[in-house]
């Protein structure tokens, strides 16, 4: 029985991604009444609640992998399961997000809402990506303490981050460069191509306890909490783009 605990684990993570979906799908509705007790409704987006579950799946994520070493249950059922739940988790959902955030910046245009679905479509390369990525992943063996090419969690998270920012800042300028599509076109295009590369990508896991064999690990790691500290959910991004800059120099 306890080799199917870390699956449980990787189930929870599928299944914060589909609340992920869910939440990117659905708009909140607040309903409001105005002094002469007219009823008012207001419709915000809830999409901000997406990113707090794919947090959520990663954090799953990551103790699937834990569990599965501390009861030595790893199988290949679970590598397989593992990857099927982080497509749904950290490509369809992502993928959805960036798919509303089109449509919302694409709705601010002049005549915006009566443009074809078709501008909104290369939000789900990101999904397409992702399961190339893992498909890939799952048939190269060599990739235990280093990837070929950005692993998929990453680029959900970073994804999930986009919301969050934009709805706990006070900056002008960050809301047009988040809100415009040309922007989003090109995030998309360098995620899923970072994806689908084979660009080295070092692994959040320690060979050793040396300093000297773990410095750009250390380094990312010191990077991350001071960032979250000075610049909150800011901190994201760029950790990403360090993570990337350490892992190139850490041939």
């Amino acid at each position: 029985m306890t080799k199917q605990f870390p699956n449980l684990f990787t189930l929870l993570n599928l299944v914060f991604g589909c609340l992920a979906i869910v939440a990117t799908l659905q708009n909140g509705i607040i309903i409001q009444y105005a002094a002469d007790g007219t009823q008012l409704i207001d419709i915000p987006e809830k999409i901000w609640m997406a990113s707090l579950f794919i947090g959520l799946a990663a954090f799953v994520d990551f103790l699937d992998g834990f569990v599965a070493r501390l009861f030595k249950a790893g199988s290949a059922m679970g590598k397989q399961l593992d990857s099927l739940a982080d497509v749904v988790s950290f490509g369809v959902a992502p993928a959805m997000i960036l798919y509303q955030l089109l449509r919302m910046s694409i709705a601010q245009e002049e005549d915006g809402l009566n443009s074809s679905v078709i501008w909104l479509l290369p939000a789900f390369l990101i999904a397409c990506a992702g399961a190339w990525r893992l498909a890939k992943f799952n048939l190269d063996d060599s990739q235990s303490f280093g990837f070929k090419g950005m692993p998929i969690p990453a680029v959900g998270l970073m994804v999930a981050s986009l919301p969050l920012i934009y709805w706990n800042n006070h900056s002008q300028l960050l809301v047009d460069v988040l809100f415009n599509k040309w922007f989003l076109y090109g995030l998309i295009m360098l995620l899923s191509w970072l994806m689908v590369s084979n660009l080295p990508m070092m692994a959040m896991k320690f060979k050793d306890y040396s300093i000297k064999n773990n410095i750009p690990k250390i380094i990312l790691l010191a990077v991350a909490i001071i960032a979250a500290f000075i610049f909150s959910w800011l901190a994201v991004p760029i950790v990403f783009i360090v993570y990337i800059i350490a892992s190139l120099f850490n041939k």
